[in-house]
């Protein structure tokens, strides 16, 4: 969707813009003169809003540690980046902007609402590490695989969904294969999906419904014995340079070695 301050020139994240940003959306009268005067710390600020400013790239966030809701939408962000330290986000929303894929946010582990609606993303990915998302909003976008709805069967805290208008909404029985396949999801772009609503998609999904629990199922034993090797493989780095810069490493590699012992 075209805006009209696209043809303004691009904004850049600075010390100055996040000044007044925080200066406007904290503490009133009073306690903002202090504030103001005294100065406040980025490192405390809870809630930041940086909507229609014209931001083209994320950047200097790397002080609001403590930030849990961030606003950065209706801008003509391209990409992604810049999130990694703000590891207590909670909320985070970039609809309105010129987003192609989903990625840069595997260090955001307690983000809980995410709304990416109105971008240019194809795909859903690269969230595997937000296990606690409860609501996710990728409506208006370029979505045409309905392997993405699959995708969102990983996250069993997912209740709310918006992925209204996008090329897969529209096909035939979209909103039964939602409520088949995601049957932890409450409300569908805005809508409650009653109980009655899922059980007549199951019974039409039935049969595939049951074989991706069985494939999800073999993906977690996969899963499980993949991470339990990894783990095995870092306690053995960690042992060998326990022992580097002693005797006991060479001395258990010939210990069962009878012309090592003659």
């Amino acid at each position: 969707m075209s805006r009209l301050y696209d043809t303004v020139e691009p904004s850049v994240i600075d010390e100055e813009m996040l000044q007044k940003a925080v200066e406007e959306q904290g503490p009133k009268d009073e306690a903002g003169k202090i504030a103001k005067k005294e100065g406040i710390n980025f490192s405390d600020v809870l809630s930041l809003r940086l909507d229609f400013k014209n931001i083209l790239k994320i950047d200097n966030l790397w002080e609001f540690t403590s930030l849990t809701k961030l606003q950065l939408d209706n801008n003509i962000i391209e990409k992604i980046e810049g999130l990694d330290t703000l590891v207590n986000l909670e909320w985070l929303d970039l609809s309105f902007n010129n987003i192609e894929v989903i990625e840069g946010l595997e260090k955001l582990t307690k983000l809980q609402d995410l709304t990416l609606f109105n971008n240019h993303i194809s795909k859903i990915e690269n969230l595997d590490s937000q296990k606690n998302l409860h609501v996710f909003s990728i409506g208006n976008n370029e979505l045409k695989d309905i392997k993405d709805i699959l995708y969102l069967r990983r996250f069993p805290n997912l209740k709310t969904l918006n992925i209204a208008n996008n090329p897969v909404s529209s096909e035939e029985n979209f909103k039964l294969y939602i409520a088949a396949f995601l049957p932890s999801i409450e409300f569908l772009d805005y809508r409650l999906i009653d109980q009655q609503t899922k059980a007549v998609a199951y019974e039409k999904f039935q049969s595939q419904v049951e074989e991706q629990i069985d494939k999800d199922n073999k993906a977690r034993i996969l899963e499980e014995i993949q991470e339990q090797k990894e783990l095995e493989i870092q306690n053995h780095r960690e042992a060998y340079v326990e022992y580097l810069n002693t005797d006991k490493l060479f001395e258990e590699m010939y210990a069962d070695d009878p012309e090592e012992k003659s």
